[in-house]
């Protein structure tokens, strides 16, 4: 019998950490990405053991299409070499990143990198990958509360993640008759270094989301990583072309 392998970009930290145990504690292993920091998916993939799955980190740039195709052979390699199969059952676009800047001040390359990163990337980085997805598989693309409210300073980034929910549903519609279903989370403000920390280290903004979110704190990254795989469980198989947002009640 086949093991389910999900693959996950940037799962190094953050959600992408989280998603990543959560799926070894459910029988899934994964293959994750990770930029520069080899030595915290060093870590992960020892974290996965430990919880008797399997991990294997890949180095992967998303913002680099130059490297598309040799990550696919590593990724094909890795299959065979680690579960002798040629396919895997779940894709997680989880690696973006976050830049904030006002209208009048974003240059433009503030809005390239966040275009590359967060949109051009998911786009290019699914489409090299899905001949390896499995009839039936999952794709979950990652997008943000901010394409629902709207907040100063993440103009760019909210549009990029507009771009990902409306690709998402396309993608769902273009990959149904693969049964692949294809669905877009969308968490709220969480703790990580995600936009430099801010919803975690600045007392001043994690106190203002708190008043503004109806559960009364802000997200951790457990607060992510569960919802994830649980939405990859096989209840959930006739749900496609949905945003699910995770955010504690935000701006309700």
């Amino acid at each position: 019998m086949n093991k389910r392998i999900a693959v996950i970009t940037g799962g190094n930290r953050g959600l992408g950490k989280s998603t990543v145990l959560c799926l070894a504690k459910q029988n899934v292993d994964c293959i994750f990405t990770y930029r520069r920091h080899e030595k915290e998916a060093k870590e992960v993939v020892k974290q996965v053991q430990d919880l008797g799955s399997k991990a294997v980190a890949l180095q992967l740039d998303v913002s680099d299409m130059l490297g598309f195709e040799d990550f696919a052979q590593q990724l094909q390699n890795v299959l065979r070499t680690h579960w002798q199969q040629s396919e895997f059952d779940y894709l997680i676009n989880n690696a973006g990143v976050g830049l904030t800047s006002s209208f009048v001040d974003t240059s433009e390359s503030t809005f390239d990198t966040l275009i590359n990163i967060n949109l051009r990337g998911v786009f290019f980085v699914t489409q090299t990958l899905l001949p390896f997805i499995k009839h039936g598989g999952r794709i979950i693309n990652l997008s943000s509360g901010l394409t629902r409210f709207s907040l100063p300073g993440h103009i760019t980034y909210a549009m990029t993640k507009g771009a990902i929910e409306v690709m998402t549903r396309y993608l769902a519609k273009e990959l149904a008759p693969k049964n692949i279903t294809v669905n877009v989370v969308a968490p709220g403000a969480i703790e990580t270094d995600f936009g430099n920390g801010a919803v975690r280290d600045n007392d001043e903004v994690n106190a203002f989301i708190t008043s503004q979110t109806a559960m009364g704190r802000v997200g951790v990254t457990d607060d992510i990583g569960p919802m994830i795989a649980n939405l990859l469980a096989d209840e959930n198989r006739w749900m496609t072309g949905q945003r699910l947002e995770v955010s504690g009640g935000m701006y309700m």
